[in-house]
């Protein structure tokens, strides 16, 4: 039974989070996200989904991930560092962790053709993995200069059969794979179903990518009870770009409010540079592809273009559940710099021998500006590897 705390970071009815969430969509897409909202949780429930989608986890994704104790960096910060390996799924991030529920929900609905969108090419791999697992048609929007920028996983998503699709308009980047996105999904509502990477988009999208990601810090409660004896850390840390791992990671902990919830954004070329993408400092409400969020913006409403090293944290918004969790307080919200996560990737790759993704060590740069107690135990969500970031990571060698 959900506690009153649990239903003030529910999603409700209308698909809100406190001031935030709702479906701002065109009617063109209305039948589609109407027809979601109506059979997702139902979908969801349903025991062959359900076991269909516990054995992919297991023997196709390679769940559940390890809990890793990071020794060294644990014993520089004078505190239990743990670390949970999502960069250890299939396709090396959890993106898949969602993809996997989509695909799923997508051929209960009678749908032929998946589109997405991707920043850091993560999800747009992760898309088109379980898209050549179940014989359908792939198409992935993603902002020319990710396209530069992440080439690795541009090829990676061709050898899967996806057709990847640039979006030349405005920052070439994220947001702009989005619009595309929406766009070929207004002009093919019948037979296509759209599956967003983040908890970002109209409702259901958040709680529904929120709910697939949650397998993470459902995972973390069993591990940690197994390695500590308690279920509860002191502190969840991740980072946020539209949110997605970070929703995973925080789920199971909101209203455990003993729980301290780090939510790590991309100060880009530092806060007040014009280049950042620090959503919940630099945002105003608004509304960017069909919710209601915090969002940089200009004073007329003109959507500001963001700035991360990262592809994958360079978005003007934030998920609506997050800018809830901002708004009330429930999760503290940080940032790094560019340079900063580049500094944190190095060193967790000398240190502990594993190469985060560059998204990941914006929130590893966190433990140097936080000060723990020696009986803290301290979770950061490793949310992909940084194979895809090589290329970014040798220029600064």
């Amino acid at each position: 039974m959900m506690t009153t705390q649990q239903n003030n970071f529910a999603v409700n009815e209308h698909g809100y989070y406190g001031d935030f969430g709702g479906a701002f969509i065109p009617e063109m897409l209305y039948p589609n996200v109407k027809q979601l909202q109506e059979q997702y949780l139902q979908i969801m429930q349903e025991p062959a989904f359900q076991q269909e989608l516990q054995q992919l986890l297991r023997d196709y994704v390679g769940r559940p991930t390890p809990l890793f104790l990071a020794e060294r960096v644990s014993e520089k910060h004078g505190v239990k560092v743990y670390l949970k390996r999502e960069d250890l799924c299939h396709t090396g991030a959890h993106k898949i962790n969602n993809t996997v529920g989509q695909i799923l929900l997508a051929q209960r609905l009678g749908k032929k053709r998946i589109i997405a969108e991707t920043g850091a090419g993560q999800h747009g791999v992760a898309t088109a993995t379980v898209c050549a697992l179940k014989g359908l048609e792939c198409i992935v929007y993603m902002g020319e200069k990710d396209i530069e920028r992440q080439a690795p996983n541009v090829a990676r998503m061709q050898m899967l059969g996806a057709t990847v699709v640039p979006a030349i308009s405005g920052s070439k980047t994220l947001k702009d794979a989005t619009n595309e996105a929406i766009r070929d999904w207004i002009n093919n509502p019948v037979d296509t179903h759209y599956i967003i990477g983040s908890v970002v988009g109209p409702h259901p999208y958040p709680d529904m990518v929120a709910r697939f990601q949650s397998i993470i810090s459902e995972e973390i409660k069993k591990q940690l009870l197994e390695k500590t004896g308690s279920e509860l850390p002191t502190h969840v840390i991740a980072c946020v770009g539209g949110g997605s791992n970070a929703a995973g990671a925080f789920y199971h902990f909101l209203d455990d409010l003993s729980v301290q919830l780090v939510a790590v954004e991309a100060a880009g070329c530092g806060i007040d540079s014009g280049m950042s993408a620090a959503t919940s400092q630099l945002g105003k409400p608004g509304i960017l592809h069909g919710s209601k969020s915090l969002l940089m913006q200009t004073e007329d409403g003109q959507v500001v273009e963001p700035h991360s090293i990262s592809a994958g944290l360079d978005y003007p918004g934030i998920g609506p559940l997050h800018a809830h969790l901002f708004k009330t307080g429930r999760a503290v919200f940080m940032s790094a710099t560019d340079e900063q996560a580049l500094k944190a990737g190095f060193e967790i790759s000398r240190t502990e021998g594993i190469i985060p993704a560059l998204e990941t060590a914006h929130a590893f740069h966190i433990l140097n500006e936080m000060t723990f107690r020696k009986d803290d135990v301290v979770v950061i969500c490793l949310s992909g590897r940084g194979d895809k970031d090589l290329a970014t990571y040798m220029k600064y060698l």
